[in-house]
């Protein structure tokens, strides 16, 4: 299950590119159209931008913005951003691997199923986009 950070960072990145190319998004209308915390979302939104997901310009007509065409930014890269690892466990972790102190994973019957799974989950998320999230 993923965290509120991430849903919410998502759903706000749907919003954004919904109007990218006509400029800045104020906060308050984000978070207003997608019910989400101002507060909240403003780390969210933060954090996206320390990570040249989003740009942001101050003073009047300023707001959030995409970096980059929103075909261009993986959703597997948003997750590892708001979420952290994609994987179920550290020891299958392509980008935060930790060796599981409990196990020996040549022979973990575990570990080779979440690698199935972290596969699986990974076709799809570098496959889409934050575009995808372009609601109707």
């Amino acid at each position: 299950m993923i965290a509120n950070k991430t849903k919410y960072g998502l759903k706000a990145l749907g919003y954004l590119a919904a109007r990218y190319g006509e400029g800045p998004v104020l906060i308050s209308q984000i978070a207003s159209a997608k019910k989400i915390p101002v507060k909240f979302l403003e780390s969210i939104l933060l954090l996206l931008k320390t990570c040249d997901v989003l740009d942001s310009k101050k003073g009047k007509g300023g707001g959030y913005f995409l970096a980059r065409h929103p075909k261009k930014i993986s959703l597997a890269a948003v997750m590892r951003i708001l979420e952290g690892p994609i994987a179920l466990l550290p020891c299958v972790s392509l980008n935060f691997y930790e060796k599981c102190a409990d196990c020996n994973e040549q022979k973990c019957a575990l570990n080779k199923v979440m690698v199935i799974t972290r596969d699986a989950t990974l076709k799809v998320l570098e496959k889409k986009t934050v575009n995808d999230l372009i609601e109707d």
